[in-house]
Formats: structure tokens, C-alpha cells, sequence
């Protein structure tokens, strides 16, 4: 798989797997397959946050993970977190699970740039984006992944102006120095760029929903096609003409220096989407 230096010294596999889905839609056995496949097939960059699988993903993946640490690039997020509504969920989620394939889903309009990400709702809680949420967050996340430090450690979609954006930046800089974080990243979705457009230079590393053909492609070509970005739903939104291995290659082509995000936990989709980008 070829490999990516987003920031110095770091290195990540050009496909992502994000985990999302992992232990909320998805259940263990197949969120363990998955995670197994990803690694079989030299994916090394794995991406999290406090919220997904209401709150259980980090602890399911950092142990599949955390024997080989240091082979892996990991990130998680802070700024939304699963509340004790979604502990009470979690022995429903099979029969929930079961209930969704069963019901026939609502069908999305292909313009719409939708994304995998977990908003709050009654399951999650937004957290106040400040220092002590964001050291206690990651103290949380270090824990329940089993490791000493994040590669990278994002704010979490926050949906108005960072008001404490010094604070946090000056206390990123603290948790580098303790090697606890690598990197600082913001995550976001394109229409949520607008609100922090006056620091989006501050940050190491921007995250956020990408796919060819939306609205702003062009543009966003022109503004980042050669910085170092990590894209999400590289698949929703965009262009109806392309299948999706040629998004992946387009997004490749236009952003050759960035990490795309996928999720897909058929094998047979895997292996074609790593055949895209074998060295």
C-alpha cells in the first residue's frame, strides 16, 4: 500500500479506514473481520472518536490494534461523546441492527454531500471545546485504545466558532511536548468550513467530506490540492457518473498528498479499492 507523510514524521497508508460504524451499525464479529482485513491488506491509518459505536469503538479497535502499535496511525476526536442513554442502547443493538436490514432505507438524493459522521442526538452529547474537556477526552481515549499517544487528535465537527482557539491550540502544544498527540486536527464538514476559516491555518491537519464532483470541487482543487488533507465519504455526494474506484482515483489525482477515508467491510470492495493505490 503506498504511504503518505501527511505531517512529519508520520506516515499513513493512502486509504483510511474510518470506524464509524464500528460496534453501532456493525457488529463485533463484523467489525473484527473488518479491522483484520484492513490490516491484511497494509491499511495502517485508522480513524476515531469518543462518540462512534456509541462510545465503544476506540476500546474494540485499540485492542485488535494495540499489540502492534507502532505499525499503525491512529487518530481520535473530541467534542462529541456518547452519553449513558447509549450505554442502556447497547444490548438493543443487535435487534436494531437486524431492524435495519429489514426496513428498506430512505433513498438520498446523489447531491446531497452526506457523511458517515455522528452528530449529538439523544445517544450523544456536545462537549464544550475547551482545555480541560479536551485533556480529559484524550485521557479518555489513550485508555480506552491501550496506548500512550494519538497521532492525531481532532476537534470533533464543532458547529459554531472555536471561541477558545488559543486555549486549545496552546494546550495542544503541551500535550505534543508530553508525547501524547502528534498532531492537532480539526474535523469538519464543508459547510461548516465557514466558521472557522480564520484559523483553519493553525492546525496541523484538516479532515473533512470530499468526494469529486460536489459543488466546490474545483475550488477546493485550487485551495488544497497540494496540501495535506484526510477526506471522509469519498464515496456520498458528487458526481453520478463515476463509479466508485474512479472517485478514489480521482480524489488521488487532485489531492495526491492526502489520506482518503473508507469503510467498506465487504472484502471483495476492499481489495479492489487497496488495488488502486499497491505500490
Amino acid at each position: 500500500m503506498k504511504k503518505i507523510e501527511l505531517v512529519p514524521g508520520i506516515q499513513s497508508s493512502v486509504l483510511g479506514f474510518g470506524c464509524a460504524s464500528i460496534m453501532g451499525a456493525r457488529s463485533a464479529n463484523e467489525s473484527k473481520k473488518a479491522i483484520s482485513m484492513a490490516v491484511d491488506y497494509g491499511i495502517t491509518h485508522f480513524d476515531l472518536a469518543r462518540s462512534y459505536g456509541y462510545g465503544e469503538a476506540e476500546r474494540f479497535v485499540g485492542n485488535i490494534l494495540a499489540k502492534e502499535r507502532e505499525k499503525f496511525v491512529i487518530s481520535s476526536k473530541f467534542g462529541i461523546k456518547a452519553n449513558g442513554k447509549a450505554k442502556l442502547l447497547s444490548p438493543l443493538k443487535p435487534l436494531i441492527r437486524v431492524y435495519k436490514k429489514i426496513k428498506k432505507p430512505k433513498e438520498v438524493p446523489s447531491s446531497l454531500n452526506s457523511t458517515n459522521s455522528v452528530h449529538a442526538d439523544r445517544f450523544h452529547d456536545r462537549v464544550l471545546i475547551r482545555k480541560v474537556n479536551m485533556i480529559t477526552s484524550l485521557e479518555a481515549s489513550l485508555k480506552a485504545l491501550n496506548t500512550d499517544y494519538l497521532d492525531y487528535f481532532f476537534i470533533h465537527e464543532p458547529l459554531e466558532t472555536i471561541e477558545s482557539i488559543e486555549e486549545i491550540l496552546e494546550t495542544s502544544e503541551l500535550l505534543k511536548k508530553k508525547g501524547q498527540i502528534k498532531a492537532l486536527g480539526l474535523a469538519f464538514t464543508q459547510e461548516q468550513q465557514i466558521l472557522h476559516s480564520d484559523y483553519l491555518h493553525e492546525f496541523d491537519i484538516l479532515q473533512f467530506n470530499n468526494s469529486p464532483g460536489i459543488i466546490n470541487y474545483n475550488t477546493l482543487i485550487e485551495q488544497r490540492g497540494t496540501e495535506s488533507n484526510i477526506f471522509f465519504s469519498p464515496i456520498n455526494g458528487g458526481s453520478t457518473k463515476l463509479q466508485p474506484n474512479e472517485k478514489l482515483k480521482t480524489l488521488h489525482q487532485d489531492f495526491p498528498k492526502s489520506v482518503i477515508l473508507c469503510s467498506t467491510f465487504n472484502e471483495k470492495h476492499m481489495k479492489q479499492n487497496v488495488s488502486l493505490f499497491s505500490n
